[in-house]
């Protein structure tokens, strides 16, 4: 097991230095880890206030109020979950060295992109160029 790397609180990883390097990829891996648990706990809320909101409604338009909200708040749990399995994938690309790397072209992705979106496998190009090709083949 690697030992643990040195972070100060206020770093932010830098053009300047070099890619990757075991300080980035403690910013990045710590950024990722702390993400996912503010989604595990807003998905362990989700499930106390559902437990709690199971109580029979007796107006018709309060319950389809009720169960609106229910809806929408599994559905945004959903999304969530898919979102800790790409946090989960951006996790193990730390491990095995290829996080922050394009995986259609290799190319570094920016640190500035990375920053606003951690769990990104591509660079803005390639994941423009792939929507668009998307788009086409969505079209026909």
């Amino acid at each position: 097991m690697k030992p643990q790397t040195f972070l100060p609180e206020e770093y932010r990883p830098a053009e300047d230095e070099p890619f990757m390097n075991d300080r980035q990829l403690e910013y990045f891996r710590r950024k990722l880890v702390a993400w996912k648990q503010e989604l595990l706990d807003q998905s362990a809320e989700t499930l106390e206030g559902l437990q709690d909101s199971g109580r029979n409604v007796p107006d018709i338009a309060d319950r389809a109020s009720e169960e609106t909200d229910r809806a929408i708040e599994l559905r945004t749990r959903d999304r969530q979950r898919k979102l800790v399995s790409k946090i989960d994938a951006a996790l193990r690309r730390i491990d095995t060295g290829d996080y922050g790397y394009c995986e259609m072209t290799g190319e570094p992705i920016s640190l500035r992109r990375l920053d606003a979106r951690p769990i990104a496998t591509m660079t803005l190009e390639a994941q423009e160029k792939h929507e668009r090709r998307e788009r086409v083949h969505r079209e026909d």
